[in-house]
C-alpha cells in the first residue's frame, strides 16, 4: 500500500514536530542540512509527493543519526 500525498504531508508535519521536540528535549540541534537543502516543508503543499517523500527520509535520517550520536555519548560527558 502506498501513501497518498496528503498522508505523506501529514507524516512530514509530524516528523517536523518530533524533530523540534527532540531538539528541545536534548538541548541540541539535529543536523538536517540535507533536509534544509531540499527546501520542502510540511506547509509546502504545492511540492510533489516525491519531494515530500525525500524530505521525510532526510528528516528521519537526521533525527536517527542524532539519536545514535546521543546513545554513543558517555554518560559522564552528557552530564557536563
Amino acid at each position: 500500500m502506498t501513501m497518498k500525498k496528503q498522508e505523506l504531508i501529514h507524516l512530514h508535519g509530524l516528523l517536523a514536530e518530533v524533530c523540534e521536540h527532540y531538539e528541545q528535549m536534548a538541548d541540541r540541534d539535529v543536523e538536517h542540512a540535507e533536509y534544509t537543502q531540499l527546501g520542502v516543508r510540511p506547509t509546502s503543499i504545492h511540492k510533489s509527493k516525491t519531494d515530500h517523500k525525500a524530505a521525510v527520509f532526510a528528516l528521519t535520517d537526521g533525527i536517527t543519526e542524532e539519536m545514535e550520536r546521543e546513545a554513543e555519548t558517555p554518560v559522564s560527558a552528557a552530564a557536563d
